[in-house]
């Protein structure tokens, strides 16, 4: 495990609504680790979002400095940061965003297909992917015709298909009743484990927090706490 996979340092963000200057991301420092599982949580508004879009890529900070695996994500052009986000970062959403003409094994190739990862790393095999989540059974069934649980863990297969160095789930389990939350949870939290991945959930769901290596409390575009757990909590213990 190297120390600092992840580090944000003194980062910031602004986004202007009307006349109003909204300071999203407030000079947020944090580190993470390879291989641990991370929450990050708070309030609606609280800058959650705003540290997952710039940590995958999909947003850039205002000043500061975003480092991933050695790479200095926020020095990066747009055309670089497309390559960032194809190659090295996953992604689970809340709401699956599978095309819904695909079955499920070709939402997981078609993510496959275009990951192109240095050093000759390759994708996962498709199949391997659904077998992992446990959908074997159900790889020719299109997205209509899976429950929700079913269709975030074609989400998750798919995201895990492209062998990321990072896997970041934005409320993964938002969308989802208690039980089939609490399953995709454990999914999530056995694959950080089994593939020493490093994985970051983003959610407001402060119960989810004690599972995690490392639990960050984000507030107005800053940090509240960032708290080291030893001791995580088993996901079959988490009252929701």
């Amino acid at each position: 495990m190297r120390e600092g996979f992840v580090r944000f340092d003194n980062v910031v963000k602004r986004y202007q609504m009307g006349e109003v200057e909204v300071n999203a991301a407030d000079g947020i420092t944090f580190n993470i680790d390879e291989g641990e599982f991370v929450v990050v949580t708070g309030p609606s508004g609280a800058g959650k979002t705003t540290v997952l879009n710039i940590l995958g890529g999909m947003d850039t900070c205002d000043s500061g400095k975003v480092i991933v695996d050695n790479m200095d994500i926020s020095a990066m052009t747009a055309h670089q940061l497309v390559g960032y986000r194809r190659n090295d970062v996953g992604f689970v959403f809340q709401f699956y965003n599978l095309v819904q003409n695909l079955t499920a094994l070709e939402n997981v190739e078609l993510a496959a297909q275009i990951c192109r990862r240095r050093g000759g790393t390759k994708a996962m095999d498709a199949q391997e992917a659904l077998r992992n989540v446990g959908l074997e059974h159900r790889m020719r069934n299109f997205p209509a015709q899976l429950s929700g649980g079913e269709q975030q863990r074609v989400s998750i297969a798919r995201a895990l298909a492209k062998n990321p160095k990072l896997l970041l789930c934005d409320e993964p389990t938002g969308a989802l009743d208690d039980t089939t939350g609490r399953s995709v949870l454990e999914l999530l939290h056995n694959t950080s484990r089994a593939a020493g991945m490093t994985v970051v959930v983003i959610t407001h769901n402060s119960a989810i927090a004690p599972v995690a290596d490392r639990i960050i409390k984000v507030r107005n575009g800053k940090i509240k706490s960032i708290t080291k757990n030893d001791n995580p909590l088993p996901v079959d213990r988490v009252e929701w």
